[in-house]
């Protein structure tokens, strides 16, 4: 016999040897990953099966540990909001009162059909927040949000692509970006759905990134065998593209522009021509959309120009005194609303992936649940712990030519956030905004409808007034309640 261990084991006694010699190889091999002030992410692993320690081994694997000591003890200096703010006027912009503006809108739609119809558009939607605050513990796109039809989001945003792709011509490929909580749903809704009729889908995930305790920059475990980790943010779109290989299949595709919008908006004009226009022929690497504030306290961020440079100042970094700033008219100083609606050249994109500081992490405080030494799990009452995110709107600095749009509210944002008794941006409301924007076009259409009728227009029958009025070419009235598909 050659030379080597001869194991004189039943069978059964020889595989509980090698399992056992692989356990310990497993936790030998991740605890010389681990830091030393990071060991008590192993606490428990002798009491976690072998599907446990292999998931939890898994997760601490992804994990820069260097990155995340340089975030939790960053020296960096807080941005002084008082003060930018202060600084602070309102950028230049395309506004609807036309005043200014360098190109029509007829100008711009005739650029953006021309690259539809080319088929060098795309469009991405972030879609992976969950209805939680809707009490609805499922992705968000999947809520029944039709006033009508009882249409998803989902099925909102896919009929208006496809009415799109039919209109010019061209198909235009969606890139849906999902999170670790809606991922599976996510894919098993489309699957079971047919893809909602789309001809070109691609469903992806964003990164996670685990908080840490706040005072000593220690990973939080959720479970004896899970970190606490949570997206990214949506400035986690850049590197998911770049991962999913998303971003090599539009440039496979000679696609050269991308839309992005949130899934939570039913109002955004997917692929809007007008938009994608202004964006191109102003030569911008990132157009923003927004919206005419006219309530200080209104949250949304807003898009200002701070020595010459766009940027974004979220309404929680803006204090009320800049926040209420007016004009001579009396209108606000900084209008500028964001909606998380943008045009992106793919060139800047793919040239911006390798860019670290084009997307920096930020830190947010913050209650998060943990299980403690003892193994007891924990519900903080105060912040306790440190996220990191990046948000897609630190590209706007380092993008030439910066542009920024503005759209009726009315006509393009009314997102779903909130349950019923809120403000806004509740069920109720958001289905009033889309049942007045469709009750417009059939009176911009010449046709006679109560100004309390009830309807729902799907995209796929008629996109705006004009597509509606030779739809309905001989009618001469509306009747509430009537959803036209």
């Amino acid at each position: 016999m050659g030379s080597g261990l001869v194991l004189d084991l039943p069978l059964s006694g020889q595989f509980n040897w090698i399992v056992c010699h692989s356990v310990e190889h497993m936790k030998t091999n991740i605890a010389s990953k681990i830091p030393d002030n990071q060991s008590h992410l192993l606490s428990f692993w002798d009491e976690l099966s072998g599907e446990q320690q292999e998931r939890l081994a898994a997760q601490i694997e992804q994990v820069d540990f260097d990155l995340i000591a340089r975030l939790h003890s960053s020296d960096e200096k807080a941005e002084d909001w008082n003060d930018l703010a202060a600084r602070a006027k309102t950028p230049s912009a395309i506004r609807l009162s036309g005043a200014g503006n360098k190109y029509s809108p007829d100008e711009a739609t005739a650029a953006g059909e021309k690259a539809l119809r080319e088929g060098k558009v795309g469009v991405i939607v972030v879609a992976g927040g969950q209805g939680s605050r809707l009490g609805f513990p499922h992705p968000k796109g999947m809520y029944k949000i039709g006033p009508i039809s009882d249409r998803t989001l989902f099925e909102i945003h896919a009929d208006r692509m496809i009415a799109a792709s039919q209109r010019y011509g061209a198909t235009i490929p969606l890139y849906l970006m999902t999170s670790p909580a809606t991922h599976e749903e996510t894919v098993e809704y489309f699957a079971a759905n047919s893809n909602c009729g789309l001809k070109d889908l691609q469903i992806f995930c964003q990164g996670t990134m685990p908080a840490v305790d706040a005072a000593t920059g220690k990973l939080l475990l959720a479970e004896k065998d899970q970190l606490f980790l949570s997206p990214d943010g949506h400035g986690g779109t850049l590197a998911a593209l770049e991962n999913s290989g998303s971003l090599a299949d539009m440039k496979s595709k000679g696609i050269e522009w991308l839309f992005y919008f949130q899934v939570d908006n039913p109002l955004v004009e997917i692929a809007d021509p007008e938009l994608i226009g202004y964006h191109i022929l102003s030569g911008s690497e990132m157009t923003s959309q927004v919206i005419a504030k006219t309530d200080p306290a209104e949250k949304v961020g807003v898009v200002v120009s701070v020595d010459d440079v766009t940027r974004i100042i979220e309404y929680s970094d803006l204090p009320d005194e800049h926040a209420a700033r007016t004009l001579d008219d009396g209108s606000l100083a900084l209008w500028a609303g964001s909606i998380a609606v943008h045009v992106f050249d793919v060139a800047f994109l793919d040239a911006a992936k390798s860019q670290a500081a084009a997307l920096p992490f930020h830190n947010a405080s913050k209650k998060v649940p943990y299980i403690d030494d003892e193994g007891n799990r924990v519900e903080p009452a105060e912040p306790n712990a440190t996220k990191f995110e990046r948000f897609i709107f630190d590209l706007l600095p380092s993008a030439k030519n910066g542009l920024v749009v503005e759209v009726a509210e009315s006509e393009g944002f009314a997102p779903l956030k909130n349950a019923p008794g809120a403000p806004k941006d509740t069920v109720e409301s958001v289905k009033a905004a889309m049942v007045a924007l469709h009750r417009g076009w059939a009176k911009a259409a010449g046709l006679n409808i109560a100004d309390d009728a009830m309807i729902e227009i799907n995209p796929r029958f008629a996109m705006d007034a004009d597509e509606l009025k030779s739809k309905l070419a001989g009618a001469d009235s509306v009747e509430s309640g009537k959803y036209f598909s």
